[in-house]
C-alpha cells in the first residue's frame, strides 16, 4: 500500500477526529522473551503508521502518542496497569503487538462511560498491507454481519476435519458477534485485519446447568504443531485427554495442568476477509475461514475466565483443514456454511 492508500484505510476503519487522543501500543522483548525478525519488522511498521497518523493529526487537530510495554509472553494476558490507565484517557487505541492484548482492551471498550474504541493487531505483518488490509471493508462488514446471524440462529455446529476427526460444538444460550472492521465509534472493538463472525460455545456454567444441562460440545479436536499431530478429546466443552506421544503433546499436557481453565473450548469463529491469505499467521489466517479457540471466553460472551485465549485455524491451506462446517438450526435443518474447507459466500449475500 502506498501512503495515499494507507490514509484512506485509516480514515475508513478508524475515522480519527479533531480533539481526539490516539494511542499506539507496542510490546517489546525482554529477559526470556526473545526478539525475532517479524517482531522487529512490526515495530518498524508501528512507527510508519504512527508517523502517518501524526501528519494526519497535525491537519485534523487530533493528538497521537505511542507507548511501549514489556511483552506479557502469552496471548490475552493482563497488560501493565499504567498502560491500561492510559487507554482509559484515549479515544482510539491501536495495539500492534507480538502477544495479543485483545482481552484487556475489550474490557476497556466495554467499561462504563468509556470514551475508547480499540483495534487489536497481534502479530500483524507489513506484508498484510498487500493482502488483508487491502480488503473491501464494505464487503467485510456485510459478510461478518451475515455470519453473526447464521451463528445466532444455530444451536450447534458439526465440524469434519481433514484428519477424519469430528467435533460438535454446542451453540445454545449464546449470542454471536461480528468483527466488521468498523472502529469509528466509542465502545467498538475490532481485531485488525478484520472480518469474522464468532461465538462462544455453551459451557454449562453453574448458573446455566439447571436449564440447559451439560454442554453437548464433544468429539476430537486435531491440532498440528510444527508437523506433530496432537488430538484433544473433548467432553462437556472441555479438553479431557490429549492423544499424542511427541514433545508437543507432553508440553500441552503440562500447559493444561498448570491452569484447568485453559481446557475450555472458548470460541468458534468464521472468517470472511476475501483478501486474507493463509500464511501461518493466526491474525490473518483466522480471517480466511474456520478457527476454534481454547481458554478464556468471557470477552466473547462466554462464562469462563482464564489467563489466556488461543485461536487455532482450519481454513483451506492450513496443516489441518475443516473440510465441512454444518450449522444445526433449532428445527433440525442444517446449513453447510463451509464446504471443501472454504466459506460459502453465496449464503452470505
Amino acid at each position: 500500500m502506498n501512503r495515499k492508500e494507507k490514509i484512506k484505510l485509516f480514515q475508513d476503519v478508524f475515522a480519527p477526529k479533531g480533539d481526539e487522543k490516539i494511542l499506539f501500543l507496542v510490546d517489546t522483548p525482554h529477559d526470556n522473551i526473545k526478539d525475532n525478525k517479524k517482531w522487529k519488522d512490526r515495530r518498524k511498521m508501528v512507527k510508519e503508521w504512527y508517523n502517518i497518523f501524526k501528519e494526519m493529526g497535525a491537519k485534523k487537530g487530533f493528538l497521537v502518542n505511542l507507548l511501549e510495554y514489556k511483552a506479557t509472553g502469552m496471548h490475552n494476558s493482563a497488560i501493565p496497569e499504567e498502560i491500561i490507565n492510559a487507554t482509559y484517557k484515549s479515544n482510539l487505541i491501536i495495539a500492534i503487538t507480538e502477544f495479543s492484548a485483545s482481552a484487556p482492551l475489550l474490557s476497556v471498550c466495554t467499561s462504563k462511560n468509556t470514551i475508547a474504541r480499540c483495534a487489536s493487531m497481534p502479530e500483524a505483518e507489513k506484508r498484510m498491507e498487500e493482502t488483508a488490509f487491502k480488503a473491501n471493508y464494505k464487503d467485510v462488514r456485510k459478510y461478518a454481519v451475515a455470519i453473526k446471524k447464521r451463528l445466532d440462529d444455530a444451536v450447534g455446529a458439526e465440524i469434519m476435519f481433514s484428519t477424519g476427526d469430528k467435533l460438535y460444538i454446542d451453540l445454545r444460550n449464546r449470542v454471536a458477534e461480528s468483527d466488521t472492521g468498523d472502529c469509528t465509534k466509542k465502545g467498538q472493538f475490532i481485531n485488525f485485519p478484520s472480518g469474522e463472525g464468532y461465538i462462544a460455545p455453551y459451557e454449562a456454567a453453574q448458573d446455566e446447568v439447571d436449564e440447559y444441562g451439560i454442554s453437548k460440545t464433544e468429539g476430537i479436536w486435531p491440532v498440528m504443531y510444527d508437523g506433530e499431530l496432537v488430538k484433544y478429546i473433548i467432553t462437556n466443552n472441555r479438553i479431557v485427554e490429549i492423544i499424542g506421544k511427541g514433545k508437543k503433546a507432553r508440553e500441552m499436557s503440562i500447559f493444561f495442568e498448570e491452569n484447568d481453565t485453559r481446557r475450555n473450548v472458548a470460541e468458534l469463529g468464521i472468517g470472511c476477509n476475501q483478501k486474507a491469505v493463509i500464511g501461518g499467521n493466526p491474525t490473518e489466517d483466522e480471517k480466511v475461514g474456520l478457527h476454534i479457540a481454547y481458554g478464556m471466553s468471557t470477552h466473547l460472551g462466554g462464562k469462563v475466565k482464564s489467563d489466556m485465549h488461543d485461536d487455532l485455524c482450519y481454513s483451506k491451506g492450513c496443516p489441518v483443514e475443516a473440510t465441512k462446517v454444518i450449522l444445526i438450526n433449532p428445527d433440525g435443518t442444517k446449513t453447510e456454511i463451509i464446504q471443501n474447507a472454504e466459506v460459502r459466500y453465496d449464503l452470505l449475500e
